[in-house]
């Protein structure tokens, strides 16, 4: 099994900044997209940013220019650091990893995973 634990999250004023973490652990073999959701009450989960093992990263329209997604492979960690932020932007934030795990099928190769975190709250006063 891969374990995802968020941490980061809280509570600040408009304009403040953020910065969440993402730590993988468990049965891993390898780490492709790292991505970061948020679901505010009443909302549908959306995705706010991912990157690629290879470094190429995607945001949402709503968060370009202020949010900025990093991962440091080596230690399985994904970030969000978050600037300018807006009342608008209170949720509970989700890590998402996928890649394969040291598990194996009937073949021998590695089982694909999809991973969740717990989620973390952000709450942005305005």
């Amino acid at each position: 099994q891969v374990q995802l634990v968020e941490s980061g999250g809280g509570l600040v004023q408009a304009g403040g900044s953020l910065r969440l973490s993402c730590v993988a652990s468990g049965t891993i073999f390898s780490i492709n997209t790292m991505g970061w959701y948020r679901q505010a009450p009443g909302k549908q989960r959306e995705r706010v940013a991912s990157i690629t093992s290879g470094g190429s990263t995607n945001y949402a329209d709503s968060v370009k220019g202020r949010f900025t997604i990093s991962r440091d492979s080596a230690k399985n960690t994904v970030y969000l650091q978050m600037n300018s932020l807006k009342p608008e932007d209170t949720a509970v934030y989700y890590c998402n990893v996928d890649g394969y795990s040291t598990v194996v099928d009937f073949t021998g190769r590695p089982r694909p995973f999809g991973s969740w975190g717990q989620g973390t709250q952000v709450t942005v006063s305005s």
